[in-house]
């Protein structure tokens, strides 16, 4: 099974953005844990904080992985054009949040992606990728 995790803006700044919100850990430390837990999954892992290379790289991989988990951060509620691709592509996505977006700022209670994902984790801090793992696990 091979699964890509895609992080949009800010996210390589975990670890020193808001710990508050998004713990002290960086991404990098997190997806250690995960290709370490999960073996029978090959990982790939991309971040950008550029919209259209979000696009590109869904686009890339959207027709030959078994899943992506996609988190967009602040694209997911701006971005039309990164849910039209996730519209697009036939590899199920799990969009992800850190955070409880709906327990935050009105203007992150709205989703582009959540319309085409096959499901949505949010809130459970970086364990939400986790589960999201687990998620295409259970499909096969």
């Amino acid at each position: 099974m091979k699964v890509i995790i895609i992080n949009g803006p800010n996210l390589n700044l975990l670890g020193k953005r808001e710990p508050d919100v998004y713990g002290n850990e960086t991404f990098e430390e997190y997806l250690n844990y995960l290709i370490s837990k999960f073996p029978s999954i090959e990982i790939d892992y991309y971040q950008s904080n550029i919209e259209g290379e979000i696009i590109n790289k869904l686009q890339e991989v959207g027709f030959s992985y078994n899943g992506i988990i996609l988190n967009a951060a602040a694209y997911t509620h701006t971005s039309i054009g990164i849910g039209d691709a996730v519209k697009a592509i036939t590899t199920p996505v799990i969009e992800v949040h850190i955070s409880n977006t709906f327990a935050r700022e009105e203007f992150r209670h709205q989703s582009f992606i959540s319309p085409s994902a096959k499901g949505v984790i949010l809130g459970f801090g970086l364990k939400s990728y986790e589960l999201a793992l687990q998620s295409f696990l259970l499909q096969k």
